[in-house]
């Protein structure tokens, strides 16, 4: 399931009903659980059931107070107390890499949205407004207790398969450095790699470790985005390799030292004429890049007349193959008002293109 069908349905579940995410570490589940907290103007709480025992979850015995009530109560961690007085989205993270017990009293929370009891026998329940999302990670990289498959008539069960677009989406909206971002965009087999495809404890890149490395560089003033172009600072290849892996980091590297080659979106769109001469140099794989950039453009944009003659002559400078490519791209955008402008400029030349493409086949 992709992030935006995603968001979607578990916007649209009521609270009561359990949210059950799998998929791979490193995809971003905690980050959809908490921005789903934050669309629905909820504290977001994040409990990591692997780290925990069966007391953090269910409650420990308040022996004190048996020996004045005569009654065995149980003295609740915080974060359930919270989500018992005040909405919340509740997020129960490694689901299955949690000791049996805790998974146990993790299930009866899950079914009955209660835990533990007072002194009159009642058991302390969720906030009526309470939302549950678990997780489990699923990989044999990981030792794991299987979970009981009667309990996931409980929930509306995903498996998440976040796309590069996905990641790129998201990145542009939290702010992940643009360098960052166009690499990915450029190089999407570098955003996730497989640990099991690997030599035990490679460090392999996946969504989460480039948004660490992300953070990372922006403490320590390495921002891609302020050093590109130049020789990289001290320390920057160390920092990229130790998120997300040697091939990953050199790679980064790179592109990072190379980057004032690449051409934006807004280069082409806001200033061909300027930026034309870096332009004519970029090479075929780069262009078609480039078209990436203009489609995503073109969907969030509505383009002046004076942006649409940019692409125009962008679009009439290109091999005829790219030319068409660029035309796809921009028609399946179905923003009509930037395909109409468009097609007015290249029309004719779009014929021709398609044209010599089908006598050459």
């Amino acid at each position: 399931m992709d992030i935006k069908t995603f968001n979607i349905v578990a916007s649209a579940l009521p609270p009561e009903m359990a949210v059950l995410m799998r998929g791979p570490t490193g995809i971003g589940k905690s980050f959809l659980a908490k921005a789903l907290a934050d669309g629905k103007d909820l504290p977001f709480v994040d409990v990591r059931l692997s780290t925990m025992s069966e007391g953090d979850v269910g409650g420990y015995p308040d022996i004190e107070g048996m020996k004045e009530t005569g009654v065995m109560t149980f003295c609740m961690p915080s974060w359930f107390v919270r989500a018992c007085r005040e909405p919340v989205v509740l997020m129960l993270d490694e689901m299955n890499r949690a000791l049996p017990g805790v998974q146990q009293s993790a299930f009866q929370l899950i079914l009955d949205r209660e835990l533990g009891n007072d002194k009159d026998g009642n058991p302390y329940r969720l906030h009526p407004g309470t939302r549950i999302i678990a997780a489990v990670n699923w990989g044999a990289e990981y030792d794991v207790n299987d979970m009981d498959p009667a309990l996931l008539r409980r929930f509306w069960v995903c498996d998440l398969e976040p796309t590069s677009d996905d990641w790129l989406t998201w990145a542009v909206d939290n702010d992940v450095d643009p360098v960052v971002v166009d690499f990915i965009r450029q190089n999407p087999e570098h955003l996730r790699v497989d640990p099991t495809a690997v030599e035990p404890g490679t460090v392999c890149p996946n969504p989460a470790s480039w948004h660490r490395l992300d953070t990372s560089f922006k403490h320590a003033n390495m921002a891609p985005a302020t050093v590109c172009g130049k020789n990289r600072p001290a320390g920057f290849y160390a920092m990229a390799m130790g998120f997300v892996g040697t091939e990953a980091g050199i790679a980064l590297t790179d592109f990072v030292e190379n980057y004032e080659m690449v051409v934006s979106a807004e280069d082409v769109i806001d200033g061909y004429k300027e930026n034309k001469a870096r332009i004519d140099e970029q090479s075929n794989s780069q262009l078609a890049g480039l078209t990436d950039k203009i489609k995503v453009h073109c969907l969030e944009n509505k383009w002046s007349v004076k942006q649409a003659e940019n692409v125009g002559k962008f679009a009439r400078s290109l091999p005829g193959e790219l030319m068409v490519s660029l035309w796809n791209a921009i028609s399946s955008t179905q923003v009509m008002p930037n395909i109409q402008k468009l097609h007015k400029l290249i029309g004719p030349q779009i014929v021709e293109a398609v044209q010599a493409s089908r006598n050459l086949k």
